[in-house]
């Protein structure tokens, strides 16, 4: 697609030559030119006083001197694509095809109706790919995007083949949907619908400062003008089904697009790298620069925390029925989210992920499934449905005005879910490809057998319906299953500007449920599996790297006054770029990709504590990590000054944390998963200022140094010191059937 331009010609971080030979020459001049005030934008929300942080910035960015010859390259513009340019690229993972059109920079108004476009032929409801493509299973799955960047922009369709799909016909089918949109061959509602849409995600953002931050880096990076960037929705709002109809056939056609074929295979073009000599780097943890220490030295006011109280912040009830009610007031936006929780999952029934699933693809006797999704999406609502281990949630949300009538259309569908056999049949042939696909992946196959080596093999990806069970089983039967839900026992979970008395009223009328609720059944749950000696589960990936887990697990159980010192040796020991490990693994000896290690805490009462070390290295290094690991755990480095920094900076990351809007019943959730009545967060917080180095190594010691490992490794045999892992233990070769359990 930008076949002159840095976009489509720079290396991702540079050539080999660039890696053996770097010029500190060259990057002198390039942080000089670039990292100066006039080429920068600091960009916050948050909970502070805009005049106080314009006052610090101020005092610490003032004097800095702007770089009066700032330049960036400029390049020629890049020639139309005037017809259809294919390329293919090889690799193990699973094939897919992906469409890009080209379009004008960032900030120009023609992202815009780019987006309106986007959303129109993919919106994960009611777009023409989701219905046309999506709904009848005619591909695995496919959906559209757009990419706004500095220079251009992009319109990207992306799909994924069914068995024995070829990618050919996935790109026919794509190319179909979007001469439906030049013709105008789509319902008149539909742009009216996605601008309705885009305000109500609008709307979401903004409960999330880190997505208002985003925001504005996005219009900074783009060179879009504040006053451009805030009037969108209204420019959305104003748009025609001519004009997007016009569009579509100025930019959008069947001779100017770049087509992506990604096909499984072995690319033979990759080149091998020596392996160079790494001389480890020293740590310093003790030492500190002028610039650190001057950052130490600032007087700064503490962030006060502000931790839940449960007590004051939500309403535990009842609804008219007689439903557990957990209510929360939304008074800042029409938002609502209303949640029917139910205390059991697939540990109880593996057959509702299924069954909820297949719903996804079903209308009511009064409606086609295409028409249900048309009539939810223009009520700027959503339906999701999620199964976990051991809770099922049923969720609607969206704008509180419309909440009554998408509640009816939820229910509708729930009771009256019309049963479509060749839907079915489809979505099984689309289970299983994803399976297969699934078994290609290296992050994939990594998941399972992490997930095999701590729970066993019944565990939360092997606890599925078999192929012949999904076969042999009546849709009819999973319908039943979904139609029963409403009369078992359930908790009603809600954050909305609605007052409980007006949800009571909304409830009574449409979630008709009988007086004398069903138990919900009870499930065997997976349970972390001990260590008692040393072993290795290796599973078999062809790749240059490794990944690699060390798990220990002696049962102990967890309680609240462990919380405090946990964190704060995950902190000091595991977390992040500042932790121990990483800094031990990859910067200081260059054996590791990303390292970490955590004493683990269980997310639910009856579960145990465990430890766990994580690492991605490259085969001829997996000796050198498990040594340099060892030796890590077995010691346990200490520095005072790092520990001060890990307690500071986990006391801050506490103090700054604020739970609000739905957040608090979220929270309030998982406190009693644990048993708790209380944000544990405070406990912890309150613990810290008295613990000390010698706490945490003395945790160490006794929970993770000179214990039993079950190493789990994602590996190829071929390339692995085999002899080196049998004298750490006894080796349990497994396959991937074994660790997917298919």
């Amino acid at each position: 697609m930008f076949p002159t331009h840095p976009y489509g010609t720079q290396t991702t971080i540079g050539t080999q030559e660039h890696l053996k030979n770097p010029s500190i020459t060259n990057i002198k001049n390039y942080f000089n030119n670039y990292y100066c005030p006039n080429n920068v934008a600091i960009c916050m929300a948050g909970d502070f006083d805009p005049n106080e942080v314009i006052a610090i910035l101020e005092r610490h960015f003032g004097s800095w001197k702007p770089n009066n010859n700032l330049y960036r390259p400029e390049f020629a513009p890049l020639k139309p694509i005037t017809a259809p340019i294919d390329t293919t690229v090889i690799g193990q993972e699973a094939e897919f095809v992906a469409l890009g059109w080209r379009f004008d920079a960032g900030n120009s108004l023609q992202c815009d109706t780019m987006d309106v476009v986007a959303e129109m032929l993919s919106n994960g409801t009611a777009g023409l790919i989701d219905l046309n493509l999506n709904q009848p299973l005619k591909v695995m799955g496919a959906g559209a995007f757009t990419d706004p960047m500095t220079d251009y922009s992009m319109l990207l369709l992306m799909g994924y083949p069914n068995e024995g799909q070829t990618l050919e016909e996935v790109r026919e089918l794509l190319l179909g949907e979007l001469a439906k949109l030049r013709a105008g061959n789509f319902d008149d509602d539909l742009l009216v619908s996605v601008v309705n849409n885009n305000k109500l995600n609008y709307l979401r953002s903004l409960d999330n400062n880190a997505s208002r931050t985003r925001k504005l880096v996005n219009a900074f990076i783009n060179h879009v003008d504040w006053k451009q960037e805030v009037g969108k929705l209204d420019r959305m709002a104003g748009m025609t089904k001519q004009q997007i109809v016009d569009f579509a056939n100025r930019h959008l056609l069947d001779n100017n697009f770049v087509c992506v074929y990604k096909r499984m295979g072995v690319d033979t073009t990759e080149k091998k790298i020596d392996k160079p000599v790494i001389t480890p780097i020293p740590t310093n943890r003790d030492k500190q620069s002028n610039f650190v220490k001057n950052i130490l030295s600032e007087t700064v006011e503490p962030i006060q925390p502000q931790f839940v109280d449960y007590s004051k912040e939500m309403t535990v009830g009842q609804t008219s029925k007689k439903l557990p009610l957990l209510y929360k007031h939304n008074d800042l936006d029409d938002l609502f989210t209303l949640t029917y929780k139910y205390d059991f999952g697939a540990t109880a029934d593996n057959r509702y992920e299924t069954a909820l699933g297949y719903m996804d693809f079903l209308g009511t006797k009064k409606m086609s499934a295409t028409e249900f999704k048309q009539r939810l999406y223009k009520l700027a609502c959503n339906i999701s449905m999620n199964v976990g281990e051991n809770e099922t949630y049923l969720t609607l949300s969206g704008l509180s005005e419309n909440m009554p009538e998408a509640l009816k259309l939820a229910e509708d569908l729930m009771q009256n879910a019309k049963v479509d056999e060749e839907a079915y049949k489809s979505m099984v042939d689309v289970i299983l490809k994803s399976r297969n696909d699934a078994k290609q992946s290296q992050e994939e196959c990594f998941d399972r057998l992490n997930e095999y080596g701590m729970y066993g093999p019944r565990n939360a990806y092997t606890n599925i319906m078999s192929a012949q069970q999904l076969r042999d089983t009546k849709p009819a039967d999973l319908l039943k299953l979904v139609k029963g839900m409403r009369d078992m026992q359930h908790t009603v979970v809600y954050y909305g500007p609605m007052t409980e008395n007006e949800l009571n009223k909304c409830l009574s009328k449409v979630h008709k449920t009988k007086k004398n609720l069903a138990a919900v059944p009870v499930g065997v749950p997976y349970m972390e599996q001990p260590t008692p000696t040393t072993e290795i589960l290796l599973a078999p990936y062809e790749a240059k790297n490794i990944y690699m887990v060390q798990y220990h697990n002696e049962g102990t159980a967890w309680a609240p006054e462990h919380a405090a010192t946990i964190n704060l040796f995950n902190e000091y020991f595991g977390g992040g770029m500042n932790g121990i490990v990483f800094q031990e693994l990859r910067e200081a000896r260059g054996l590791a990709y990303s390292a970490a290690a955590y004493y683990r805490q269980p997310r639910e009462m009856g579960h145990p504590e465990y430890a766990m070390t994580y690492i991605i290295t490259q085969n001829d290094k997996m000796m050198d990590c498990v040594r340099e690991f060892n030796n890590i755990v077995g010691t346990i480095p200490q520095s005072e000054t790092a520990f001060a920094l890990a307690k500071e900076s986990l006391m801050k990351k506490l103090a700054s944390r604020r739970t609000v809007r739905g957040g608090v019943l979220n929270s309030y959730l998982a406190a009693q998963r644990m048993g708790l009545d209380y944000d544990i967060n405070s406990v912890v917080f309150n613990a810290l200022p008295n613990l000390k180095l010698n706490d945490i190594v003395k945790f160490e010691q006794q929970s993770m140094a000179g214990k039993p490992y079950r190493y789990l490794i994602l590996g190829d045999e071929k390339e692995l010191d085999i002899q080196g892992l049998e004298k750490i233990g006894p080796i349990h070769r497994l396959t991937l059937e074994e660790i997917f359990g298919y």
